[in-house]
């Protein structure tokens, strides 16, 4: 779904770009705004091996400040998550308004996002998987990397299939890595964690390592938290795909993550994200548990801009990903005029099912 809905986009920025459509879209399909979405802000590093699936989370700062120096030129306020509940119940704006979020807390936020953020006086909401802050859940998706990268060639037993790929080039192992990675998404995610984490074993994987290198400690957290412009928002425990999992195990989830960040932290946590995010992963009993949680608002991955209907959905709002795989002005341009998810919604606004 990730790849086709991206070649879709990229076939649209082109199009739209060449008969400059986002100079003329108007409200019709910018609506009220919009919530960006992102993970990693760090310096592009070069390296031969980049599966895309794992590319597309991170943009350079240099891109983060050219699409708040793009959004601002366009009119856009940017806002934190607290002001979206009375934007939407409001019916309009005199400005489109622009709420920022970082999914998963990465080292790279305080370090490299949090500067730009600064810089244009955007506030931000970035949302912690506890998990990672003490070093007990993984980041599969990055030990799935690991695993390939380390590999001359991969095995793997996924559901009644062998699956068995050359990794010993690095277009080899893009290919094995897109090939596990589509696989395990169509399984269940019990089988998806037992495959890696045997391909972890097999090959070397430091998975507690990566942790440590890439997120933020409980410590870093805070030093987030301490900044007016960062307002802090749970992300689960582990980062499970919650719809595939029973009521009690999301709720606990959900649940329990705001009360440890609250504890850390030192005050309310009232927004969150569903890990994953997308309609298998988060459906409407995860929106209704949210809402039960007290959350004032929950964030899909679903694409979309924000419309006044959005209002009696404050749990699933939809968000415009800024990601690697889109960094050119124009196609930043054409993600802030809205254009590309009308028409990947087929003109209808909202998608909550």
């Amino acid at each position: 779904m990730t790849s086709v809905r991206h070649q879709v986009f990229r076939a649209a920025f082109a199009a739209l770009s060449a008969i400059g459509a986002p100079r003329w879209a108007g409200p019709a399909m910018r609506g009220l705004g919009a919530i960006l979405m992102l993970h990693h802000v760090r310096p592009w590093v070069e390296r031969a091996f980049a599966p895309p699936q794992n590319r597309l989370l991170e943009v350079t700062p240099e891109c983060l400040d050219q699409a708040l120096t793009l959004a601002a030129q366009a009119g856009y306020r940017f806002v934190g998550l607290d002001e979206i509940p009375s934007v939407l119940e409001a019916g309009r704006t005199e400005q489109p308004v622009l709420a920022l979020t970082f999914d998963d807390g990465y080292r790279d936020n305080l370090e490299f996002a949090l500067p730009v953020l600064r810089r244009h006086r955007a506030s931000a909401t970035v949302f912690i998987t506890t998990g990672f802050a003490d070093r007990s859940a993984c980041l599969w998706w990055i030990d799935l990397e690991n695993a390939v990268r380390n590999a001359s060639s991969i095995r793997a037993q996924v559901g009644a299939e062998t699956i068995t790929a050359p990794a010993a080039t690095p277009v080899e192992k893009v290919a094995a890595f897109e090939l596990l990675y589509w696989k395990l998404r169509a399984r269940p995610e019990a089988e998806l964690r037992a495959v890696i984490a045997n391909l972890r074993q097999e090959h070397g994987v430091d998975s507690r390592g990566a942790v440590e290198r890439l997120c933020l400690d409980w410590d870093g957290v805070r030093q987030l938290a301490e900044d007016p412009l960062v307002t802090i928002g749970a992300h689960t425990l582990t980062h499970p795909m919650l719809r595939q999992h029973d009521t009690d195990f999301a709720r606990r989830e959900m649940a329990a993550a705001r009360d440890a960040i609250q504890r850390e932290i030192g005050r309310p946590v009232r927004h969150m994200a569903y890990p994953v995010g997308d309609k298998p992963s988060a459906g409407p009993r995860e929106f209704r548990l949210a809402r039960e949680l007290g959350f004032r608002t929950a964030v899909t991955t679903r694409p979309g801009m924000l419309f006044p209907q959005h209002g009696a959905h404050l749990t699933a709002l939809p968000r415009v990903s800024l990601n690697g795989l889109f960094q050119e002005r124009a196609q930043l341009e054409a993600l802030l005029s809205g254009i590309p998810f009308w028409l990947w919604n087929r003109g209808r606004l909202l998608n909550v099912d």
